[in-house]
């Protein structure tokens, strides 16, 4: 199956992204200019990624003492994803970007995560680049952004550390100025960095020139003593190699050495690292530390690093999307082909009958529809996010306000959501394979694996129902959540005059209006303690609430366009299909999930440790 129709469809019909081209931005550009980005990125990602996602996953990275080893085929593939612009897709053209709306780039990069996920690291150099574009110097966003846009250097993002993991507050690793006139380096003020980083991804290959470490560490106060709590960190450019001005590597190794890679369940193909800063192994001037160049302002590094770390949740989540797609493509070609049992009849089962396919079996088709609205759902939802970032910086004042505050709100649904139901999919499609979908003759196990990560990867599960709860919904007032509530409102407004939408209508109605009363029930107390014991299965309603307001809107979109392309009897059919299903298989669990939040049930907080 290809997925070009159901993005055209999403893309086009649905979110309106031609339209974009009439902004002054994106005015060299059209749907054929769109078009012709997809089709160089779905050539690429058919040729230089698909075939070797089996390749990547059993040919593990490893270090030979001196470097890490990885397939050939991920050099390929990182040199056609470079050459094909698409890490520099949405910047400027003064910085050799082509200026495409973050929705098209979005897309794009759809097609290399559902072909191999774990290929390649463009995800990170670009957000890297991206932060260091907002909040880095012109000398910075020359030698380091420019860089790591045209694919010469890379990048990372270095925030856990073993001992502290999500804890930023945690976290110890030290900086300290370095020497007389440390403030006055054309590239920064420089510093020594000292310290370990954990699950590094992309932190150690030979992939590229050099790598770009963004690290988050602590500058010491005027005791000498770290800053507790985050309000110490600041966040340094730490490359692997050293560079000057112009950005030309000067032969001297930074202090920055691998000390083990880490061998996850999945995503095998980006090397995994533990890294130590500063411990001597590659002195620079004769000197241990890591030299490292301040972002910003001191003690503001993690405001900064906020900036990549919100690009990467959606990047994780369409990360998990894809996945789960990839999984629903395979087992909806099994069962298409695979004969298995017979039909029962009023008498029961006649075994002289013929063998039938296996999607003709009504609770095949349940676990079909199941992941065609996880996945399909699931991209809506990153598309549409997407757009809210072109409307964030090209739309006028107050729709770029409204913009920011609602991707606030949405960020952790876009990140959790399908990390954990596209997996859900992947399950999903496991099954449906039967035996032989946990073996290695399909790829299915391999889907799961990979996706499995993605629930951890930029902030657990737990973290981001804290944010979602703790503080997106309140924030400003609670406008977000009453600016999400409008949209959700109008759609709702549009769908009820729609005979074959109304009940879905009511329901989403109902749905929200629960929402928003667990939310204060939640707080009532105000005890951020009893608030967020439940945080989670909150997170779970919102985003099944959010999610049956894309399908409805999705719908909506479906029944006013029945005869374009892209939009044929049989897609429309499994559109409004799969929308029918989430109303009427998923949407219904919020009411169990809201149950506990809004009583603040505190049956798991309150059990002693030893009743475990």
């Amino acid at each position: 199956m290809s997925l070009r129709p159901t993005l055209d469809f999403l893309l086009y019909h649905w979110l309106g992204a031609e339209s974009l081209s009439q902004r002054e931005r994106f005015a060299d550009h059209s749907r054929e200019t769109f078009d012709a980005v997809f089709d160089t990125c779905e050539r690429i990602a058919r040729e230089k990624y698909a075939p070797f996602n089996r390749t990547v996953d059993t040919q593990e990275p490893h270090f030979d003492g001196e470097k890490v080893i990885l397939p050939q085929a991920t050099h390929d593939a990182q040199k056609a994803y470079a050459a094909s612009g698409m890490l520099s897709a949405a910047q400027d053209y003064e910085v050799g970007g082509m200026q495409l709306p973050y929705t098209v780039e979005a897309a794009a990069n759809a097609f290399f995560a559902m072909a191999s996920v774990s290929i390649g690291s463009g995800l990170l150099t670009t957000g890297n680049a991206n932060l260091l574009m907002v909040h880095g110097t012109d000398m910075q966003k020359e030698v380091f952004a420019k860089n790591e846009f045209s694919g010469r250097f890379s990048g990372t993002m270095c925030l856990s550390e073993p001992q502290a993991g999500s804890s930023l507050s945690d976290v110890t690793t030290r900086a300290v100025p370095d020497g007389d006139g440390f403030e006055a380096d054309p590239l920064g003020p420089r510093y020594r960095l000292t310290g370990n980083k954990m699950w590094i991804s992309a932190g150690e290959h030979e992939l590229t020139d050099n790598i770009i470490h963004l690290v988050l560490a602590k500058v010491p106060g005027p005791d000498g003593k770290l800053i507790a709590g985050t309000r110490g960190i600041s966040l340094f450019i730490v490359p692997k190699k050293m560079v000057d001005t112009k950005g030309e590597l000067t032969g001297v190794r930074n202090d920055v050495a691998l000390a083990g890679l880490n061998h996850k369940l999945g995503w095998r193909g980006t090397t995994n690292t533990l890294l130590n800063f500063g411990e001597g192994k590659y002195p620079v001037g004769g000197q241990a530390g890591a030299v490292g160049y301040l972002v910003g302002k001191p003690h503001e590094g993690l405001r900064c690093m906020f900036h990549m770390m919100n690009e990467a949740r959606i990047g994780v989540g369409t990360a998990a999307t894809m996945l789960g797609m990839a999984g629903y493509y395979a087992s909806l070609d099994y069962a298409k082909s695979r004969p298995q049992g017979r039909p029962v009849g009023v008498g029961g089962k006649d075994a002289s009958q013929p063998q039938i396919r296996i999607i003709e079996h009504a609770d095949v088709k349940r676990m079909l529809l199941a992941q065609k609205a996880y996945c399909e759902g699931a991209l809506a939802l990153e598309l549409y996010c997407a757009r809210l970032v072109d409307e964030h910086h090209t739309a006028d004042a107050q729709a770029a306000d409204d913009a920011r505050l609602l991707l606030e709100v949405l960020t952790p649904i876009a990140k959790s959501w399908p990390s954990e139901w596209c997996l859900e999919a992947n399950s999903l499609a496991i099954q449906v394979h039967g035996g032989y979908g946990y073996t290695r003759d399909f790829p299915v196990e391999q889907y799961w694996r990979d996706n499995r990560l993605n629930m951890i990867h930029e902030g657990t599960h737990g973290i981001q129902a804290m944010d979602l709860l703790g503080r997106k919904v309140l924030m400003e007032g609670g406008r977000g959540l009453q600016l999400l509530a409008a949209r959700i409102n109008a759609t709702i407004e549009k769908a009820i005059q729609q005979p074959e939408l109304a009940v879905h209508a009511n329901a989403l109605g109902k749905a929200l209006q629960h929402v928003g009363s667990a939310t204060k029930a939640a707080w009532a107390k105000g005890e951020p303690g009893e608030a967020l014991a439940n945080a989670v299965p909150y997170m779970q309603a919102f985003g099944h609430t959010v999610l049956a307001w894309i399908w409805l809107d999705v719908a909506l979109a479906s029944l006013s366009l029945p005869q374009l392309a892209g939009n044929s009897g049989a897609a429309h059919t499994g559109r409004m299909g799969a929308a029918r299903y989430f109303y009427h298989y998923e949407l219904p669990k919020i009411d169990a999930w809201l149950k506990v939040v809004e009583t603040r049930d505190l049956t798991c907080a309150d059990l002693p440790e030893e009743a475990f």
